[in-house]
């Protein structure tokens, strides 16, 4: 959520994976534990504060949840190239285990998942399918840069995410979370979801901040240049997407109080199938890379773009569609607090196989398809 890490070099030592980050990042769980506290602390000690969140709404959530949503966004969509599309649309062996792991594979896990779980528990079993239908386009570059992948095909995979994302996510809605359950014979009389209610949510909390970053990039770098923009802008708003996630947190803990302290073995509940759903992704998309072809670096861009979600995306829709004190909505906050620590693992078990495992060398690949092509 701040701003991308510079490359480490070949010879730098894993262990310094974790003093690579900046303190914001490094910290990133402590500050969400600290966020959930001051939230319920504050719904303790501050009467009426429900009402006056409840006072100037937009799209049906509190004005100063909204803005803490899209600040949240804004951020990591301005840090997307979106002039490298195509360095990564013409590596096939990339684009499409990707783009069938994000919005296939993905989503279907996590439904699973969520039905296997919590198949008592509708709302938060909601909040997690939304949650799968909520693809990477935050941190997952920042581990993709301390797991030494390819940055340039990190970028474009979000940014191709953010597009489809915006196009999809309703429809994807609709299916897993009436249509699907429908035809598989499961109990779906407790939910009532709306694709459009969905889908408005998405256009108003990815599509306005997709095209404010989009707009960013494009003047920005006309007006000042790219280096201006990488070097001064970028670091400037980077910081904003973690202070917009903590301040939701502390405005939805807030909030939700009453029922995290009362139900502190649903949170946990909740984490489990988070804690499978990482596990599972992360370690098929990285066989299935290294199964294709891919060298490492695009190996483990592949297995941290398809095992990342986007949080963010998952919490402004659930607020928006459930309201702010739904189990969904606690789901959904629930996800970044566990997504951290295991992605941070994940970093670590990804060095220690690209030291053990063989991978074969990206040039030597495209050396091999040329004669084949010349052949």
């Amino acid at each position: 959520m701040t701003e991308t890490l510079e490359h480490p070099s070949a010879g730098s030592g894993d262990r310094a994976v974790v003093a690579r980050l900046s303190t914001l990042d490094r910290f990133l769980p402590v500050w969400i534990g600290a966020a959930m506290i001051a939230g319920l602390l504050a719904g303790r000690w501050i009467p009426g504060l429900g009402a006056a969140l409840d006072a100037v709404k937009l799209d049906g959530i509190s004005l100063p949840i909204a803005v803490g949503l899209l600040a949240m966004m804004y951020p990591v969509l301005a840090k997307v190239r979106y002039d490298r599309l195509d360095t990564v649309t013409r590596d096939t062996r990339l684009l499409v285990p990707s783009l069938v792991l994000n919005w296939l594979v993905g989503p279907a896990v996590m439904f699973a998942l969520a039905w296997l779980f919590l198949p008592d528990l509708p709302e938060y079993r909601t909040g997690l399918i939304i949650v799968g239908l909520a693809r990477c386009i935050a941190m997952v570059i920042i581990w993709n840069d301390l797991a030494r992948g390819d940055r340039e095909a990190a970028a474009v995979l979000v940014a191709l995410n953010s597009v489809f994302q915006v196009l999809a996510f309703g429809l994807l809605g609709w299916f897993y979370l009436d249509l699907l359950p429908g035809w598989l014979g499961l109990d779906t009389a407790a939910l009532e979801v709306s694709a459009w209610d969905i889908a408005r949510s998405v256009l108003i909390f990815l599509g306005v901040p997709l095209a404010a970053g989009y707009a960013s990039r494009r003047f920005g770098e006309r007006a000042k240049g790219r280096v201006w923009y990488e070097t001064r802008f970028l670091p400037r708003v980077g910081p904003v997407a973690l202070y917009g996630l903590l301040f939701t947190i502390v405005i939805l803990f807030a909030l939700q109080g009453d029922q995290i302290t009362s139900r502190p073995l649903d949170v946990a509940r909740i984490a489990l199938p988070l804690l499978a759903y990482f596990a599972l992704m992360w370690a098929g998309s990285f066989a299935l890379g290294k199964a294709v072809g891919l060298g490492y670096e695009r190996t483990a861009t592949l297995a941290f773009t398809a095992a990342g979600n986007n949080f963010e995306l998952a919490i402004a829709v659930a607020v928006a569609t459930f309201g702010v004190t739904s189990g969904q909505a606690l789901a959904g906050v629930v996800g970044p607090l566990i997504e951290v620590p295991v992605l941070v693992a994940l970093v670590y078990v990804s060095l220690w196989a690209r030291r053990r495992l063989s991978f074969r060398n990206p040039l030597e690949r495209i050396n091999a398809e040329t004669a084949e092509t010349g052949a």
